[in-house]
């Protein structure tokens, strides 16, 4: 029988790369994003390439969890990269059948970077309200989390991957570390607009201080993000 995780992440945490790196494994067939089209419909946002998107998957969230829950694979893992906002007006009971974890990035690195490709972004955007009423959500169902900080994913991969495979009782697989560069086949068609970094990686870049700062318009925001950030913490961890 098929094990399905759902990762869930928010905008600009590594979490391509983190999906890049289930990748490599032979037992695991890796999704991309498959709310995407059912978020931009429910939400109406207007991300980048919105309409291609909107044509090129089904927006029908709820039978789009379903068929991941049941639909048949091969692999003995199916690991679906999610981004936590697009879980949008969709039933807590959707999340039964998977294992799940969160992928969690410092407000004040993520923030900088998410408002390069989104300039009028909102808390919405960020991912974190819905990373808390996930967690909320899975606890209420009697599956709590764990969360990895995209930091720990770049100061040390092996470390960071081995546990993570070690809170989803799986081997560790150093296949995982490495991938060649460029696109892959699961990407979705918004790559071109998001994934210019790590289609030029070959693993895990090293984490060093970016050097950017919130923009004094968006310190509000940032406040926000920093105090859903530190409720996610406790979640968190230790590699």
């Amino acid at each position: 029988m098929t094990r399905r995780i759902c990762m869930w992440s928010g905008p600009r945490n590594v979490s391509t790369a983190l999906m890049y790196s289930f990748a490599q494994r032979r037992d695991t067939r890796v999704v991309d994003e498959p709310l995407y089209a059912h978020y931009l419909r429910a939400s109406g946002a207007t991300h980048p390439g919105r309409g291609e998107i909107l044509a090129a998957m089904p927006t029908d969230g709820r039978e789009v969890m379903l068929q991941l829950a049941s639909e048949e694979c091969e692999a003995e893992m199916l690991f679906a990269k999610q981004m936590a906002h697009h879980f949008l007006d969709l039933d807590t009971g959707l999340l039964e059948p998977f294992e799940h974890f969160l992928l969690l990035r410092d407000p004040r690195e993520m923030l900088p970077s998410l408002l390069e490709v989104l300039d009028d972004a909102t808390l919405r955007d960020t991912g974190l309200p819905d990373q808390v009423r996930l967690v909320e959500g899975l606890e209420s169902v009697g599956k709590p989390p764990f969360c990895i900080e995209s930091k720990a994913l770049l100061l040390d991969p092996e470390r960071a991957l081995r546990s993570i495979c070690a809170r989803l009782d799986v081997d560790f697989d150093p296949a995982m570390l490495t991938w060649p560069p460029g696109p892959r086949p699961e990407d979705g068609i918004w790559a071109r607009w998001w994934y210019a970094n790590v289609h030029q990686s070959t693993g895990f870049q090293p984490w060093h201080p970016s050097g950017r700062t919130v923009p004094e318009d968006h310190l509000e925001l940032l406040e926000q993000c920093l105090a859903l950030y530190r409720r996610l913490q406790r979640f968190s961890i230790s590699v």
